[in-house]
C-alpha cells in the first residue's frame, strides 16, 4: 500500500503489545518508532527504533501514534501529539477524570483534521454488532432494561498495580474494566439522569474500590444494572438486553487472556397466548463466536478515517466524554465514596 502511516507506539505493556502486533501487521502502517520507561520489560521490535521519552519519539517524522500508557499520563501526551499534527489512538480509559477529556477534546478542536481514537474495542466485538444490529431493526421493539455483569479475580500482584493507584487511574475496577461495560450501554442507550450506587471496598487492601453496584433511570424511561466486580472468582461478562417483544443476551467475550470465552448471543422473541399474553421462556436462538477481530477491525476503522479524512464514528472525543461523564456520575451518587475520592487529591470533580 502507497503512504503507508509512519507511526508509533507509546507503552509497551500488555495493550502496548497487543496494539504493535496488529499495527506490525497491518497495511495501512508502518511501525516507525517505539517507547517504554524501561527498555528491559519492553518487546523487541528490531524494525523500530526505541525511545525511553515519549517527547524524543514526538520528534520523529511521524503521522500517527499508539498511547497505552497509565491513565495519568495519557492527557499530557495525546495533547503534545495532537499539537504536533500526529494522529492518535489512545487507549481506554481517557484519562482519569473528564478534566483530562476536556484537555484533549480541545486540542482535537485546535488541529482540525487531526484524528483522536480512543480504544474501547468491546464495540467491534462480533456479537456486540450483531445486538446492535438486531436491535436497530426494531423488530423486538424499544429496550426496556439492560443488566450488566464485568467481573474479574484482581489476579497477582492486583494490590500492587498502578491501576489500584487512584492518582495515576482514578479509581478502580470501574473506571479500568468497568468503563467498558459502561460504554456498551449508551452504545444502546443514552441520557442516564436517574442514577444510584454503591461504591465498596470489600476485600483487596487498596485505596480504590473493588465493586461498583449501579442501577440507573433515562429520560426514556429505560433502565440499567451494572455489576463491576474485582471479586468476581470466576471471570465474567454477561449483557442482557429485554425488549417489549424479546430478548437478547451476550454471554461470555473472547479476550487475550481467553478467561472470559466463550462468546455468544442468544436471541429471542416472544410468544403468545391466545389472549395476548406473553409466554415463557421462548426458544432461544444461540450464535456461537470463535475469533475476536475486535483489535483489527477497530484500527481498519482509525486507518480508514485517516486516510479519507472523515469523522471518526467510535471511539470518538464525544464518546469519551459521555462515559467519563457517566463514570463520574456513578462514583459521585456514592455520597460516602465521592467524599472519599475527593480527600484521595481531588480525582472525582
Amino acid at each position: 500500500m502507497k503512504n503507508r502511516l509512519k507511526t508509533g507506539i507509546i507503552g509497551l505493556g500488555k495493550m502496548g503489545s497487543i496494539r504493535a502486533e496488529v499495527v506490525q501487521n497491518h497495511p495501512a502502517f508502518d511501525l516507525r518508532a517505539v517507547c517504554d520507561v524501561t527498555r528491559g520489560n519492553a518487546p523487541d521490535y528490531p524494525k523500530s527504533v526505541f525511545f525511553g521519552d515519549y517527547r524524543d519519539l514526538l520528534e520523529q517524522e511521524l503521522d500517527a501514534v499508539f498511547v497505552c500508557t497509565p491513565n495519568l499520563y495519557i492527557p499530557e501526551i495525546v495533547v503534545n501529539a495532537l499539537n504536533r499534527g500526529i494522529h492518535v489512538f489512545c487507549e481506554k480509559p481517557p484519562g482519569r477524570n473528564l478534566d483530562d477529556v476536556i484537555l484533549m477534546r480541545d486540542a482535537e478542536t485546535a488541529n482540525p483534521g487531526i484524528k483522536l481514537k480512543f480504544g474501547f474495542n468491546h464495540r467491534y466485538h462480533q456479537a456486540m454488532q450483531d445486538a446492535k444490529s438486531i436491535v436497530d431493526r426494531g423488530r423486538l421493539g424499544k429496550i426496556m432494561w439492560i443488566r450488566g455483569i464485568y467481573g474479574k479475580a484482581g489476579g497477582p500482584g492486583y494490590d500492587r498495580n498502578w491501576r489500584t493507584r487512584p492518582a495515576i487511574s482514578g479509581g478502580g475496577i470501574l473506571i479500568d474494566q468497568g468503563i467498558h461495560l459502561v460504554d456498551l450501554l449508551l452504545m444502546f442507550c443514552t441520557d442516564f439522569t436517574d442514577i444510584h450506587s454503591f461504591i465498596n471496598r470489600t476485600y483487596w487492601d487498596t485505596p480504590v474500590e473493588d465493586n461498583a453496584f449501579v442501577i440507573m433511570k433515562n429520560t426514556a424511561n429505560q433502565v440499567a444494572m451494572v455489576h463491576s466486580s474485582a471479586t468476581q472468582w470466576q471471570h465474567r461478562f454477561l449483557m442482557e438486553i429485554y425488549l417489549e417483544k424479546g430478548y437478547l443476551t451476550v454471554d461470555g467475550i473472547l479476550s487475550a487472556t481467553g478467561t472470559y470465552a466463550p462468546e455468544t448471543l442468544k436471541t429471542a422473541r416472544c410468544l403468545y397466548d391466545s389472549d395476548g399474553y406473553p409466554l415463557p421462556n421462548p426458544h432461544e436462538t444461540l450464535t456461537l463466536y470463535e475469533d475476536d477481530n475486535s483489535w483489527q477491525k477497530e484500527i481498519d476503522d482509525f486507518a480508514r478515517h485517516i486516510q479519507e479524512n472523515t469523522p471518526v464514528a467510535i471511539g470518538s472525543s464525544g464518546d469519551a466524554y459521555r462515559v467519563m461523564e457517566l463514570v463520574q456520575k456513578i462514583y459521585r451518587a456514592d455520597n460516602e465514596w465521592a467524599g472519599y475520592l475527593n480527600r484521595q487529591r481531588g480525582i472525582v470533580k
